[in-house]
């Protein structure tokens, strides 16, 4: 006779993993940590849902999953990411060669402070040597930086922050409020009355943070920069990728 317990178990998972393709995008948010605390059946679930996806653009609900696989040690686990996703759940374009890997593997552990640094120092790599060797960018540059470069590195922030973060979430608020950057700078927490927020104890470095938050993306090199990067091209719909 089977053990009613097992039965119950397995509709469990059945149950979760039907929420998982076909749910809201609040279910599938709450369903991933379930999963992940169900061993070696939940980690099942959530390679065979990334597989079925691996043809479509990846969004942030794929970056939850991926994140619970990544951050496994289970043997099947690291040699599913292997086959299917080598270089992270983000496919890293880059015009200009550039590595976006580390990138990457600092957002899939949600390390969003040192993934800030790294990602301006990618936006200066792209601008050239004399950018890298001075560490921050001309918002000259920041208009020449390729399409193709500033979606791959939106598209990490965003798939890693259930998208909250990213140049697009950014761009976004910023054209709510009519563009008016005094109106910006406190609602994605950069500045509290007239005070700026000090770099880097005074920013929230989590998923806690306010929406838009990061990444900082040079803040303190003035709206200029700033400007050039809300306005950059790439976030016109007929540049997606």
């Amino acid at each position: 006779m089977t053990d009613p317990m097992i039965l119950s178990g397995t509709a469990d998972i059945d149950s979760l993993r039907q929420s998982l393709i076909a749910g809201s995008l609040q279910v599938q948010q709450q369903i991933i940590p379930q999963l992940s605390n169900l061993g070696n059946e939940g980690l099942d679930v959530l390679m065979e849902f990334l597989q079925q996806r691996c043809e479509h653009p990846a969004t942030w609900i794929d970056g939850k999953a991926y994140q619970v696989l990544y951050n496994s040690d289970a043997p099947q686990v690291k040699e599913f990411l292997l086959k299917c996703f080598p270089e992270g759940i983000v496919p890293l374009k880059s015009e200009c060669g550039i590595d976006y890997n580390p990138l990457q593997q600092l957002l899939a552990v949600q390390d969003f402070q040192a993934a800030d640094l790294v990602s301006i120092q990618k936006m200066c790599e792209l601008a050239g040597p004399m950018a890298v060797q001075r560490k921050w960018l001309y918002f000259t540059e920041v208009g020449n930086a390729p399409i193709i470069d500033l979606q791959t590195i939106n598209n990490l922030w965003l798939v890693h922050s259930e998208g909250k973060f990213g140049f697009s979430v950014q761009r976004e608020i910023w054209l709510s409020l009519g563009k008016n950057w005094e109106s910006l700078w406190p609602k994605i927490g950069w500045k509290s009355g007239n005070n700026w927020t000090r770099y880097p104890n005074q920013f929230t470095w989590d998923l806690s943070a306010p929406k838009g938050h990061l990444p900082l993306s040079n803040q303190l090199r003035g709206v200029r920069v700033m400007a050039a990067l809300l306005s950059h091209p790439a976030w016109s719909k007929s540049n997606k990728i």
